[in-house]
């Protein structure tokens, strides 16, 4: 029996931060404790502009530094674009791909997504690919078909468990409040897992799959215990390192 992936904690701070958000690292550091850390990885995702200097604040804690997106293309004439390797070169690891959010405000395909995913792999990041399903797919009885296409169409080659990780985040629960049930998200998760396993045979089983949308202190201990959910993806209650650190704190 394959055991369970470690789990990941990330917060995506999206169009948020200044450099007086920086404390905010150094307190997540403060609270990421050797306990916390034996059990998790915990993960930050600041703005292109505090990139670098949450790599710096982050140095030693434990605690992974991710950028928000990365154009397909190493280099070239892609004015506001960071390439992969940019980001690398700045001393992240990870980088997210294929938000809600980009998906729907920039107008980003699978195509795009798994282009980009591809690049992050080319520059020795690991990618976090997001899917999930709008209201109105759901309430149309779409949400597997629509997360089995997104994750068949967005899956970079070359993927391993190693350079993978996957967020579910239904669209509908972004930021609004709403929350799926936790046999909602059991029901996604479980599916994502076979797809994996399909598509990644031997890998699959490994990859880690979060959860994200309107995760909270609150509810983290019920979603974190769902069968095939490897951590959360975490959006405004990650720019408080209380509130983060109480999301992180459902695996002590």
């Amino acid at each position: 029996m394959t055991s369970r992936p470690r789990p990941l904690v990330a917060g995506n701070w999206k169009m948020n931060g200044l450099k007086a958000s920086l404390a905010e690292v150094a307190s997540m550091a403060a609270g990421f404790d050797a306990a916390l850390k034996a059990r998790i990885d915990l993960l930050v995702s600041p703005p292109a502009t505090l990139l670098g200097a949450t790599v710096a604040a982050a140095a030693g804690t434990g605690i992974l530094v991710a950028a928000q997106d990365c154009h397909q293309n190493p280099n070239g004439a892609h004015t506001g674009d960071i390439a992969a390797e940019m980001i690398a070169d700045a001393g992240a690891t990870h980088v997210i791909v294929g938000h809600s959010e980009r998906r729907t405000d920039h107008a980003e395909t699978d195509a795009i997504v798994k282009a980009k995913a591809q690049a992050a792999l080319r520059a020795g990041l690991t990618a976090i690919v997001c899917v999930g399903e709008t209201r109105a797919e759901r309430e149309a009885g779409q949400t597997l078909a629509v997360v089995g296409r997104q994750v068949t169409g967005s899956l970079p080659d070359g993927a391993t468990a190693g350079n993978l990780v996957i967020a579910y985040e239904p669209v509908w629960a972004i930021g609004t409040g709403l929350t799926p049930t936790a046999a909602d998200v059991a029901e996604v998760h479980a599916f994502i897992r076979k797809e994996l396993e399909r598509l990644l045979p031997g890998q699959g089983a490994g990859v880690r799959i979060l959860y994200g949308g309107s995760v909270k202190p609150s509810n983290a201990v019920e979603l974190m215990g769902v069968p095939n959910v490897d951590g959360a993806l975490v959006g405004g209650a990650s720019l408080k390192a209380a509130d983060f650190l109480g999301i992180a704190a459902a695996y002590r």
